[in-house]
């Protein structure tokens, strides 16, 4: 089985909160905070400040806390996913995308509705915990597991582990 660790931001500006659009192999879109894979011999906030700055060429001096973690059990590919979401203590720098892995091609700060509507493409181990952050910010770490099924990421299904 491979495993994998990602690591995603919460960065804010105002009321508004920071997403990306990731174009994928197969070529579609959706829609995630700025973060990406946790490379051997990293921390996962080493990770993050790095990917952060890659894709949006903001700089994260401090990360605030952990929010939430989302683990997937990818079924049919053998994979299990590790997802940490940290909230950013502020940044600074100019929004610009310039991602190296040519992964991200949008970046915006974005109010609660267009992000619900942005969401509408991601996957729900995605999707699932920013609404509900969204919705209203909690000061407690979350866990959100998830079974996926599929070979194809266009047509997989997934399904909430309650824990």
């Amino acid at each position: 089985m491979r495993h994998w660790k990602v690591a995603g931001g919460l960065v804010t500006h105002g009321s508004d909160t920071l997403l990306v659009a990731n174009r994928r192999r197969d070529g579609r879109v959706d829609w995630s905070t700025p973060g990406g894979v946790v490379d051997e011999g990293e921390t996962c906030l080493y990770a993050l400040t790095r990917e952060v700055q890659e894709e949006t060429g903001l700089d994260i001096a401090t990360w605030q806390r952990l929010c939430w973690t989302t683990t997937v059990a990818f079924v049919d590919l053998e994979m299990h996913l590790e997802v940490e979401v940290h909230l950013a203590d502020g940044f600074e720098g100019s929004l610009t995308v310039d991602d190296p892995d040519g992964i991200v091609v949008e970046a915006h700060f974005l109010d609660s509705a267009t992000i619900d509507v942005r969401l509408e493409t991601a996957p729900m181990w995605v999707a699932e915990p920013m609404r509900e952050w969204l919705a209203g910010p909690w000061s407690d770490v979350r866990h959100y597991g998830y079974r996926a099924m599929g070979r194809n990421p266009a047509e997989m299904t997934a399904h909430r582990i309650r824990e």
